[in-house]
C-alpha cells in the first residue's frame, strides 16, 4: 500500500490567548475614546487644574524655600490669588458690564451700518450672506430655550460652577499632587525612576515657564490695548481691551481674530481714520507679540516650534473648542518632552547594543 505523505499543513501560530488579547486591547481603546468624548468638560477642568497648579507651585516652592511649611505656603498663595481676582473683579467687572450692555444695545444699529457698506453689499450680492445668516439665526433660536433670561442665568451658573470646581481641583493637586507623584515613582524599577523623574521635572519646568510667560503676555495685551482704545475714544474700550488680552490665550490665531473684529468695530463707530489707526496698532502689537514676546515664551520655555504650536491649536480647537485651543501648547510641550526622552532612550539602547556586538566580534 502506498505510504501516506506527511501532512504539509502546519498548526496555526495564533493562539486563543492572542486573539483574546487583541480583542481586549481594541475594546479597551474604544472604551477609552468613548469615555474621553463623553467627559470632555471634566477632562478640560482636570487639565486646567493641573496647569494652574503647576503655575502656582512655583510660588509655593519659593515660599517653602524661605522656611514656610508647604500647607501654609499653599494657603497663602491660594488666598492671595483669590484676593487679587476679587479685587480686579470689583474694579473692572462693573464698568465692563456697563459697557458690554451698551455694546449689546447698539449692536443692531452697528449691524445696519455694516449692511450698508460697499464691501458687505458686494459680498451679499455674490454669496447671499444675509439669507445664510438669517437661516443660521433661526436655527440657533430654535435650539435655544424659549426664555433667554433662563438661558443666561443657566450659563452664568455653569461658568461659576466650573470656576469653583477648577479652584478646588487646583488646591487638591497642590496638596496631594507631590505625594501622588512620589508614590508613582517609587512603584517603578530603580533604573527607571531617574528617567521618569527627569521627564516630570522637564514637564514641570516647560509648562510652568510657559504659563508664567503667557500670563504676562495676556496682562500686557489687555493693558496696552485698553489704554490705546481709551485714548482713541473707542466706545466699549474696557470689555474690548479685556477681550484682546484674553485672546492671547490662543497664540497667533486669537489676537488675529480679535484684532480684526475690533478694527472692524472701530471702522463702523469712528470712521475711516480711526479704523486705520486701530489696524496699524494691532499690526504693530502683533509684530511685538509674534516676533518678540511669543518666541521668548513659546520657544524658550515650552521649546515648541511655531508650526507645531499652530497645528496643535487647530486640531485641539476642533476637538475641544476654545478650551482645547488654550491647552494646546502645554499639551504639545508635554508630548515633545516625552517623545524626546523616548528617542534618547532608544539611542542609548542602540549604542549599548552596538557596543556589545563590537565586543563579541572582537
Amino acid at each position: 500500500m502506498p505510504s501516506r505523505e506527511p501532512s504539509s499543513r502546519q498548526s496555526s501560530q495564533v493562539s486563543s490567548k492572542t486573539v483574546f488579547t487583541v480583542c481586549f486591547t481594541v475594546l479597551a481603546v474604544t472604551a477609552l475614546a468613548y469615555f474621553i468624548l463623553k467627559t470632555t468638560v471634566s477632562l478640560v477642568l482636570t487639565v486646567g487644574a493641573v496647569m494652574v497648579a503647576i503655575a502656582l507651585d512655583h510660588a509655593v516652592e519659593l515660599l517653602t524655600r524661605r522656611g514656610l511649611r508647604r500647607s501654609l505656603a499653599i494657603a497663602i498663595v491660594v488666598v492671595g490669588l483669590i484676593a487679587v481676582g476679587v479685587g480686579l473683579g470689583l474694579l473692572v467687572i462693573p464698568p465692563a458690564i456697563r459697557q458690554g450692555r451698551a455694546l449689546v444695545a447698539e449692536a443692531p444699529m452697528l449691524w445696519e451700518k455694516v449692511q450698508h457698506t460697499r464691501f458687505f453689499m458686494a459680498l451679499n450680492a455674490r454669496f447671499d450672506v444675509q439669507e445664510q445668516l438669517r437661516q443660521e439665526s433661526q436655527g440657533a433660536t430654535g435650539a435655544m430655550n424659549l426664555n433667554p433670561v433662563i438661558s443666561a442665568v443657566g450659563g452664568i451658573l455653569r461658568v461659576l460652577g466650573g470656576l469653583v470646581t477648577l479652584l478646588f481641583l487646583t488646591i487638591f493637586v497642590l496638596v496631594f499632587g507631590p505625594d501622588l507623584k512620589n508614590s508613582a515613582l517609587e512603584e517603578l524599577e530603580l533604573e527607571s525612576q531617574e528617567r521618569y523623574a527627569r521627564i516630570v521635572a522637564n514637564i514641570y519646568r516647560s509648562v510652568g515657564g510657559y504659563l508664567a510667560g503667557l500670563l504676562g503676555i495676556c496682562s500686557l495685551n489687555a493693558l496696552v490695548t485698553t489704554v490705546f482704545l481709551a485714548i482713541t475714544r473707542m466706545p466699549f474700550f474696557l470689555p474690548l481691551g479685556l477681550l484682546s488680552g484674553a485672546s492671547s490665550l490662543v497664540p497667533y490665531a486669537g489676537p488675529l481674530a480679535v484684532g480684526s473684529m475690533i478694527t472692524l468695530l472701530a471702522l463702523m463707530t469712528g470712521g475711516l481714520w480711526k479704523g486705520v489707526a486701530t489696524a496699524v496698532y494691532f499690526v504693530l502689537y502683533g509684530q511685538l507679540e509674534g516676533n518678540v514676546l511669543g518666541p521668548l515664551v513659546y520657544r524658550r520655555t515650552a521649546h515648541v516650534n511655531p508650526l507645531v504650536t499652530l497645528l496643535s491649536i487647530v486640531f485641539l480647537a476642533e476637538f475641544m473648542g476654545v478650551a482645547g485651543a488654550v491647552i494646546a501648547v502645554p499639551l504639545a510641550a508635554v508630548a515633545q518632552v516625552v517623545v524626546r526622552e523616548l528617542l534618547t532612550l532608544r539611542r542609548a539602547r542602540q549604542a549599548q547594543s552596538a557596543a556589545v556586538d563590537s565586543v563579541e566580534k572582537s
